[in-house]
């Protein structure tokens, strides 16, 4: 009688595969808990009261209408804020509650629970606030004559005396884009009945808001745990504080679960914007196309509040040239402190701003030169070896942009005319009036954090009945994280079963923000490693050769079933760290980043010159990824950068006036939509990062750094004139 061979399974849905995401049904059957559907027992209602003025005096506060309300358990002032009262991203400057001075449209004066939502919103409007409306600072470059300013930073490479044969110059603008997450800002305190609190809120970075709850109000650590919670979009408008303290000071106060949810105009207020930009460019270059020099002064408005400002501007500064060789290098930089309304993190931090002001100068200076833009591009192409000219950091990732400009001119452009005319199902125009353009442009960006930050994440990796779990603090704000982290435990353990378990500040170590293109490297890599480490530790210990979904294999027999290794409790934790960086020298020079990401665009429009009407037609694309790790998932980070991109070249913008947002809605805030979404045709540039797990190198940022960019040049290409600002307007083009 012969024994039948017992064959071992192979692991499935590992690295390289399109496993289905575990939040994705319930995301579309709508079952999925986000922080809005969060309830407790009890629960009270929070708001807030909000100054209507962007720069003023208080001179006093009545609360007594609004405690008077029917129903309402609190009315909290700075006066009842413990502890210090300040809070900040990097630096603690913006107050808990305002209590003598506001800075800014919507800062908050007062927060109110009560019974109900309504009956909070309410009260919140019946306290009664006196004001001396004061003159506001909102012009920035009024604010770097005043020396109101976060930061300066001059960057200073090679000769400062060369000129080059042909020179051209620029002035360039980009307005403020909001990241307008569709899921407002939410949370739910709920006390522990000891002076403690579990925090539930939107967030990208738990352990940051706990410590920032901890110092604003004086607690000790372990008496706040902030949990992850389901976030709908992201984007870096949940990286900051914002309703977290709140909620905390709330809870404490009565004693109850108080939960938050911030209508949607109140949404514009509470979260920080993309910077807008002010820059001028000068760029000195040789006949045959050669960069010789690049001057840059570039003007950030950072609005009323620091949170991330200087590190954008660093970005903003660092990308001032773009993916381009060039010896001689002068950029001034300057983060100004305004009474508009704080800007901090946004897809591509600082590196579209400054995206669209070389890019801008390329086009220029082809133009100058009779030169085809992207052979100008391929010709001063960076690559691995090179010195970066701004920071003069040795590049050691591979950088392929001469690979992905090459790819993207391989991409055919489209025949024929495109079914859906500019101005859409209105039928403003006719096909006889529309012009096509074709516009180019390459970024290139840092991956994780820079300038000598100790940039790290926290996993454990665990045996269960449940197969292996990830334990880990970092957000999953839609990108796929925990289908990519699912994937990197089964690859690097050797098991089929796999899922990401979130657990709270108390239970785990920091995994940093989910933002700077980090998590799937950072977390990734501690995922990774300690996968590896316990596999290596399970058989070592059994003295195995080979770990599967059965359990330890010896020589092929099965020496150790998983039931065992299980009961045996085997777990590993791992805290993974990119390569060192620095902060930089009084010339900017210095290892300032980890790694660097490459995308390459080229956008096709139709434009109706007479009426200002643009559609964008296609927006073909070729990135380097490092190793693709999920196709489906990195598909999807790209089609979704290049739709923000997109907003942000032809519609997105926040209209300020006098500090004021004049449309803090999705009425007069446009966004693309699916009959706005451009055909997208994509090439991945599989070059393996030198120190990303697998390979991989993040992809979130890439795709929206360099898209606006080139849908401007697109328009400029179709109707002949100069374009400097984003987004572009009917008037823009028409006037």
């Amino acid at each position: 009688m012969t024994t039948p061979t017992r064959t071992r399974p192979t692991v499935t849905s590992g690295i390289g595969d399109s496993p289905l995401r575990p939040d994705g049904v319930p995301k579309l059957k709508g079952e999925f808990q986000y922080a809005q559907d969060l309830w407790s027992e009890g629960m009270l209602w929070g708001a807030t009261t909000r100054s209507p003025h962007a720069r003023a005096r208080i001179v006093s506060i009545d609360i007594g209408p609004a405690l008077a309300t029917g129903g309402v358990h609190a009315v909290l002032t700075a006066d009842d804020v413990p502890g210090p009262g300040m809070f900040g991203l990097e630096h603690p400057d913006q107050p808990v509650l305002a209590s003598d001075e506001i800075n800014y449209w919507g800062e908050p004066v007062a927060i109110v629970a009560a019974e109900d939502p309504d009956t909070a919103r309410r009260a919140a409007a019946a306290v009664v606030v006196e004001y001396e409306a004061l003159p506001p600072l909102t012009d920035p470059e009024e604010a770097d004559r005043a020396d109101s300013v976060f930061r300066r930073l001059q960057i200073r490479s090679g000769d400062q005396e060369v000129t080059g044969e042909v020179v051209v110059e620029g002035y360039y603008e980009v307005g403020t884009q909001d990241q307008a997450p569709l899921g407002t800002e939410a949370g739910l305190a709920v006390p522990d009945g000891s002076g403690g609190v579990d925090l539930y809120a939107t967030s990208q970075f738990v352990h940051a808001d706990q410590s920032q709850v901890v110092e604003a109000l004086g607690l000790r650590p372990e008496q706040v745990r902030s949990h992850p919670t389901g976030v709908g979009g992201a984007f870096g408008a949940r990286e900051d504080v914002n309703l977290h303290i709140h909620l905390v000071m709330l809870a404490l106060h009565t004693g109850q679960p108080v939960k938050m949810v911030y209508q949607r105009s109140e949404s514009f207020t509470g979260h920080v914007h993309r910077h807008p930009a002010r820059m001028w460019y000068r760029h000195h270059a040789t006949r045959d196309g050669k960069l010789v020099r690049v001057e840059a002064k570039i003007l950030l408005d950072g609005g009323a509040y620091a949170s991330t400002t200087s590190a954008v501007l660093a970005n903003a500064c660092y990308f001032a040239v773009g993916p381009y060789r060039v010896d001689s290098v002068l950029v001034e930089g300057i983060g100004v402190k305004t009474n508009n309304p704080p800007c901090g993190a946004m897809r591509g931090f600082g590196a579209v701003q400054s995206n669209f002001g070389y890019e801008s100068q390329m086009d220029r200076l082809a133009a100058e030169l009779g030169m085809d833009p992207l052979e100008l591009r391929r010709r001063n192409a960076l690559a691995t070896g090179d010195r970066n000219p701004t920071t003069q950091q040795v590049i050691q990732t591979p950088l392929p942009v001469a690979e992905c400009i090459d790819s993207l001119a391989a991409i055919p452009l489209p025949d024929g005319d495109d079914p859906i005319l500019p101005g859409g199902s209105g039928l403003t125009t006719d096909r006889s009036h529309i012009v096509r353009g074709v516009g180019y442009s390459v970024g290139i960006k840092n991956l994780g954090f820079s300038e000598g930050s100790d940039d790290y994440a926290e996993a454990r990796v665990r045996l269960t009945d449940e197969g292996a779990v990830v334990e880990t603090a970092a957000i999953e704000v839609g990108q796929g994280l925990v289908t990519v982290l699912a994937q990197m435990a089964r690859t690097a353990l050797g098991i089929s079963k796999a899922i990401v378990r979130h657990v709270d500040t108390s239970r785990i170590g920091s995994a940093g923000s989910t933002s700077a293109s980090r998590q799937t490297q950072i977390s990734g890599g501690a995922v990774m490693e300690a996968s590896r480490r316990l596999r290596e530790r399970i058989l070592a210990h059994h003295g195995g050769d080979e770990l599967d979904d059965l359990g330890v294999h010896r020589a092929g027999e099965l020496i150790a079933p998983m039931s065992e290794l299980i009961r045996e409790g085997w777990e590993e934790t791992y805290t993974f760290r990119h390569p060192p960086t620095t902060p930089p020298d009084d010339d900017g020079h210095g290892d300032i980043h980890a790694d660097f990401a490459i995308a390459a665009h080229r956008a096709v429009v139709d434009v109706d010159p007479e009426l200002g009407l643009v559609r964008v037609v296609r927006v073909d694309t070729a990135q380097d990824v490092g190793r693709v790790l999920n196709p489906v998932s990195v598909q999807g980070q790209i089609e979704g950068g290049i739709m923000q991109g997109v907003g942000l070249a032809v519609m997105e913008e926040l209209v300020i006036q006098d500090g004021v947002i004049r449309n803090p809605n999705f009425t007069d805030y446009l966004l693309p939509t699916i009959l706005d979404a451009p055909d997208v045709e994509m090439l991945l540039i599989e070059q393996g990062s030198w120190w990303g797990p697998f390979g991989a190198k993040g992809v979130g940022e890439p795709p929206t750094i360099s898209s606006t960019a080139a849908v401007a040049a697109a328009i400029r290409n179709a109707i002949g004139r100069d374009l400097n600002r984003v987004p572009v307007r009917p008037e823009d083009i028409a006037l």
